[in-house]
């Protein structure tokens, strides 16, 4: 794998944790205090926006009288238990992980999500200390689709774009990292068959989990 690679990027929810299933629990109790339902198209249109970016259009759209970080405050409060006692890792992250490190490669995080809630998972499965480097859409220009997340972890990382691999979920993310210049892996989760589809088509390759990766480096070592 070092001869291809030197570094891989990882997304988080529903790349590195089993999270999907937490937002929209959130989204029902956070738009219920204020007399909304919610829409079947909401998490739809969050796809790859970063936390503030997610903030902002909620406040907009749903005329909520919160700040933007008053909002992203709640949502960390709201989502934090979740995140540190019932969010599992993906299948054969571990494995993989521990792989990487046989092979010298790097490992970074580029996320939508909040630093709060991604030191709070990580930490609970004792993995902080794995990643070298792990920043968020917020700290960077716009979110994903652009590439900028992808383009500064490669930068602190200290490796070349041309030569990571990316780990993503939604196909935002699979275009963020394929227009920052990386090779993609789309990995399955609880996409719908349209979001399947997508991810497919845009892709370099497709995973159900982690031990698939680890078998094709070490059969083509």
């Amino acid at each position: 794998m070092k001869q291809l690679f030197d570094a891989v990027i990882f997304d988080l929810d529903g790349t590195l944790v089993d999270s999907m299933w937490v937002w929209p629990k959130i989204d029902e109790v956070y738009l219920g205090r204020f007399g909304f339902e919610v829409p079947d198209t909401l998490e739809a249109e969050f796809e790859g926006m970063s936390f503030t970016e997610t903030a902002l259009y909620v406040k907009e759209c749903f005329n909520i009288p919160d700040d933007v970080e008053a909002i992203k405050a709640e949502w960390n409060k709201l989502a934090f238990e979740f995140y540190q006692k019932q969010v599992p890792l993906k299948t054969s992250v571990l494995a993989f992980l521990d792989y990487l490190k046989e092979q010298g490669i790097k490992v970074g995080i580029a996320t939508s999500n909040s630093h709060e809630l991604v030191n709070a998972v990580l930490e609970a499965h004792g993995i902080r200390e794995r990643f070298e480097v792990i920043r968020t859409s917020c700290e960077v220009e716009k979110g994903k689709p652009y590439p900028y997340i992808y383009q500064r972890v490669a930068e602190e990382l200290g490796v070349n774009v041309h030569r990571c691999l990316a780990f993503e979920d939604v196909p935002n993310g699979v275009l963020a990292a394929k227009r920052a210049g990386m090779t993609v892996c789309a990995i399955k989760d609880r996409q719908n068959e349209e979001m399947e589809a997508a991810l497919h088509k845009e892709a370099h390759y497709f995973i159900e989990d982690y031990s698939e990766v680890i078998e094709y480096f070490q059969k083509n070592a």
